[in-house]
């Protein structure tokens, strides 16, 4: 095939490229330079071939921009997780600091509890609405909104004041509500830029690198409490909460700064936007290469791809696809935040926690207290989790999502059946081997369908409906979140300590279950490895398989 070459301005250290882009209402007529694989069949959703500008994107080696929308994508994502988990350590402290006094208010479990709701409510708004609206005005123009409320919600919430220990809380419930809502936005935005500006070689590993930034922001939330409970006493803990909440402004900040680095991506203004032109000069600067676009002879506009998320012809076309995605994200999620409740009771029997909230009280201060549950569960992302996100970073591309799927399914299947068999023994005569077995449990659950569930929504939808879909299958997993975190919620003993409401072992053989059923809807989930989005969302006929200088 013939290759035309342009030699690019100086700033360029490479030589770039003419791309010039021709349609055809013939399948058979391929685009100059171009060749193409075996066709689908030929649809009025479809065009004939793939935009030159997208297949360049598809061909690219790994590049500084590759790197940058990772290191964008991830930075929101990681302000996101940080601020999530940040509740978790911050209740401890709001239980010592305003409910230690029984007649101060509410009980501390109910103040707890209207915290982790607030948050997981604005949570699934912000995933349902960031997604509507990263693809009606573009993933880079809402990706900025949702990190402008994270960073300025982050900010209030250390600010939450009032004379009374019911003011605090509702107070800081409405800023986490909002917060959640910009930290549930981050889903769909940081998945859909990095799986557009990706090759498709490198897309998964892009994807679960920027996913795998929810174990670094564990990691860090836990060593930030650290280091501030090494420099406060116990009786300044109002100012360590609101320390640990204010310090989440600094990644969203980054995060917004960092997205006035990229343009929004080619895919949504080329197939979204209808300006293939605009999307070939904003990835020539990206590129360093001269990327040219013809006026295509049938204009994207003019296709008849505008229906709908409710229309019959996205059920006919990706209806199984969004229900796959959605349950297996929901079912995971059932599993994931359930398991915190085991992880309280595990850390007690290890003596690395307090087991009693009265023990607590007169044995130590709340620093402390908190302290030691950052200790804990530091240890436990390091050992499982974060191990976890690096595995999958390294094998979705290699294995294939939907393989890596099934076998963390199964992997989290086996090791619950286990925990739950022989539950009496591992409880009194072998912690270890629990908290072992623990960990692998959260090993697969990371390296596999953790990272996959939010991997697929990105890959196979349509551009235009890409956030949206996303959105819904995150919203999927929040509402499962919310059942495992509150169907299992704990109700208190006679001592004050925490015991699940259907006991430990029938709540193991209740995740074996889930887990199960994750791996049978995983077998309704495509594999996307290796194919052109466009490919994957039936959105060309066409792929074009050799753009000289990016094979």
């Amino acid at each position: 095939m013939e290759r035309r070459r342009a030699w690019p301005p100086a700033t360029c250290d490479r030589p770039s490229l003419v791309l010039l882009l021709a349609y055809s209402s013939n399948p058979n007529a391929a685009p100059h330079g171009t060749c193409h694989i075996a066709p689908r069949a030929v649809t009025s959703m479809a065009l004939t071939h793939q935009l030159h500008v997208l297949a360049a994107l598809d061909r690219a080696k790994t590049q500084r921009y590759h790197l940058l929308a990772a290191v964008i994508a991830g930075t929101g994502f990681f302000a996101g997780a940080y601020n999530l988990y940040a509740v978790s350590l911050v209740n401890s402290l709001l239980s010592r600091v305003y409910f230690a006094d029984s007649a101060a208010g509410p009980p501390d479990a109910a103040a707890a509890a209207s915290l982790n709701a607030s948050m997981y409510r604005g949570t699934l708004v912000g995933h349902l609405f960031f997604g509507w609206l990263g693809d009606a005005i573009g993933r880079r123009r809402a990706y900025g909104l949702a990190l402008a409320l994270v960073a300025a919600c982050s900010a209030a919430s250390g600010l939450s004041f009032g004379h009374t220990a019911k003011a605090v809380v509702a107070t800081l419930c409405f800023f986490r509500f909002w917060l959640g809502v910009g930290a549930g936005g981050g889903y769909p935005l940081s998945a859909a830029i990095m799986a557009e500006y990706a090759s498709k070689r490198k897309r998964g590993s892009f994807l679960a690198a920027v996913h795998a930034t929810q174990g670094v922001a564990i990691a860090a939330c836990n060593a930030v409490v650290l280091v501030v409970s090494a420099v406060v006493t116990g009786a300044e803990a109002d100012y360590m909460w609101r320390v640990i909440l204010v310090t989440g402004v600094v990644p969203a900040t980054v995060a917004l700064y960092l997205r006035t680095k990229l343009p929004e991506t080619a895919r949504h203004t080329a197939l979204v936007a209808g300006d293939p032109k605009t999307a070939a000069a904003d990835m020539s600067r990206v590129l360093c290469a001269t990327i040219q676009e013809q006026e295509p002879s049938v204009s994207v506009d003019s296709v008849d791809d505008k229906w709908g998320l409710f229309s019959v012809r996205f059920m006919r076309s990706h209806g199984l696809h969004i229900l796959a995605t959605s349950s297996a994200w929901f079912l995971l999620d059932l599993t994931y935040y359930s398991q915190s409740i085991l992880q309280k009771d595990l850390l007690s029997k290890l003596g690395w926690v307090s087991a009693s909230p009265a023990v607590a009280t007169t044995t130590m201060d709340a620093v402390e207290e908190v302290s030691r549950l950052a200790r804990a569960q530091a240890l436990i992302a390091l050992c499982g989790a974060v191990p976890g996100y690096v595995v999958s970073v390294f094998l979705i591309d290699v294995v294939g999502r939907r393989r890596l799927q099934v076998a963390g399914f199964m992997a989290m299947t086996l090791s619950m059946l286990a925990l739950a068999t022989l539950y009496e023994h591992w409880a009194s005569h072998d912690v270890a081997g629990f908290m072992a077995l623990y960990n692998v449990a959260f090993f697969f659950a990371n390296a596999g369908p953790n990272t996959t569930t939010f991997v697929a929504p990105a890959e196979l939808f349509p551009a235009r409906l890409r956030c949206t879909c996303h959105g819904v299958a995150a919203a999927a997993g929040r509402a499962g979140a919310v059942l495992g975190s509150f169907g299992f919620y704990p109700r208190k003993g006679a001592g004050g300590e925490n015991a699940a409401g259907i006991g430990a072992r029938n709540e193991l053989f209740v995740l074996a279950g889930t887990n199960f059923l994750g791996m049978l809807m995983t077998l309704f989930v495509p594999e996307t490895s290796g194919a052109s989005l466009e490919v994957i969302s039936k959105e060309i006929v066409y792929e074009a398989v050799d753009i000289a200088g990016y094979n």
